[in-house]
């Protein structure tokens, strides 16, 4: 029985590596940032279109939107607009790693077919 636990210890991470951002970010975001609707923040996909269109680059997407998520600043945004709907984002105490993980998970993402966890 052990060996059976200690088995499922190492296994569990390596089954749900890859779905570590989808957790984080339906685990944190998506409270604020619905899939598709603009409720107290715009929506995921407005986001996604709009940081994709300013960085087409994943790795300069990454980057920015992780930088910018760290430390919201209403100077440095792209979404002028969403910020005079619904105010300034607060900062949240994510490390770079949660957040570089959560939105490479929203760069690879299409949030307009039903969501599943890879």
């Amino acid at each position: 029985m052990l060996r059976k636990w200690m088995l499922a210890l190492f296994i569990t991470p390596i089954l749900y590596a890859d779905t570590l951002g989808a957790l984080l970010f339906h685990g944190n975001c998506s409270t604020c940032h619905y899939i598709k609707e603009d409720k107290s923040a715009p929506s995921i996909m407005k986001v996604r279109q709009r940081y994709k269109t300013a960085f087409t680059q994943k790795k300069d997407f990454v980057a920015y939107m992780s930088q910018w998520v760290a430390n919201p600043s209403a100077e440095r945004s792209i979404m002028q607009d969403e910020i005079q709907k619904h105010g300034l984002m607060p900062q949240l105490a994510f490390d770079e790693e949660v957040l570089k993980d959560i939105t490479t998970y929203i760069y690879e993402t299409d949030f307009s077919k039903e969501p599943t966890l890879r």
